[in-house]
């Protein structure tokens, strides 16, 4: 599995489409503990780096990830995440 395609120019924000995928893949178990660099998510779907930034404290606010200060963002556990998209 790889990360999709991130439209510019489509009817959604990039972030929310990056924020979607992450979500996606995590679900889907290709992301299962900690998840790679922002900056090495910014080179894959091959947008700015704010971008990612962004859709991160999306998936914050979605409970799908927790970000401990120091040692990186990692996969939340199932029974802390939330149902919502």
């Amino acid at each position: 599995m790889t990360a999709r395609p991130i439209d510019p120019y489509g009817a959604e924000y990039a972030y929310l489409q990056v924020a979607d995928d992450i979500q996606r893949r995590v679900t889907e178990g290709e992301i299962e503990l900690k998840l790679p660099s922002e900056r090495s998510f910014a080179d894959e779907y091959e947008v700015a780096y704010t971008t990612v930034r962004h859709a991160m404290a999306v998936l914050r606010e979605r409970g799908i990830i927790v970000t401990v200060h120091g040692r990186g963002t990692f996969v939340a556990p199932r029974d802390h995440r939330r149902t919502q998209t």
